[in-house]
């Protein structure tokens, strides 16, 4: 493939190497990411730091009931703010729960920002179509790609809910001998 001239940057290698090498620095900073946003902000400010966001949600909730996706952003909001207290419940009485919860609780809490987002997009979207838009196949494509969040990509909080639940004793308890290289 080289024709003997070995790694070069002629042929692009350089940069398939670069670009495959961040995704290990990206991993990293995941779970330093969810251990900042778990530990340090939820937990450290005892909740306080959520109230905000979570009222904002609920107020748009509570103001378009009826509304597509509404229900799903609201169970996904009573979720979040559910597994909240179940780990900080835990991680009163054994601080890895924050290690092992923290990357699903980032992704979850992810997850639930963005189907807010998507069901205002959507309320937005119908709202126009319903006054008669010129855009409507536009607003169309917004509703029918909220559809897609809702019911291809919010459920994956299903799993990252019962991967939370599950605790940090199956991660602590393996034995640390079997990452040596020997």
């Amino acid at each position: 493939m080289l024709g003997g001239h070995g790694y070069v940057t002629d042929y692009g290698l350089a940069q398939e190497y670069r670009d495959t090498r961040i995704t290990a620095i990206y991993e990293g900073t995941t779970g330093i990411q969810g251990l900042d946003l778990l530990g340090r902000k939820i937990l450290g400010s005892g909740g306080k730091i959520l109230e905000p966001l979570a009222e904002e949600i609920r107020t748009f909730c509570t103001n378009n009931a009826g509304s597509a996706h509404v229900d799903a952003t609201e169970a996904s909001l009573d979720e979040w703010l559910k597994l909240t207290g179940i780990i900080g419940s835990a991680a009163s009485e054994d601080p890895d729960e924050v290690n092992a919860a923290g990357v699903d609780y980032l992704m979850f809490g992810g997850y639930t920002t963005l189907a807010y987002c998507w069901a205002k997009i959507a309320k937005a979207a119908q709202t126009a179509i319903d006054s008669g838009s010129a855009d409507a196949g536009f607003y169309e494509a917004k509703l029918q790609t909220a559809r897609f969040y809702f019911e291809r990509i919010l459920p994956r909080t299903q799993t990252l809910a019962t991967t939370i639940q599950s605790g940090a004793n199956n991660l602590m308890s393996i034995d640390e001998n079997f990452f040596n290289d020997n």
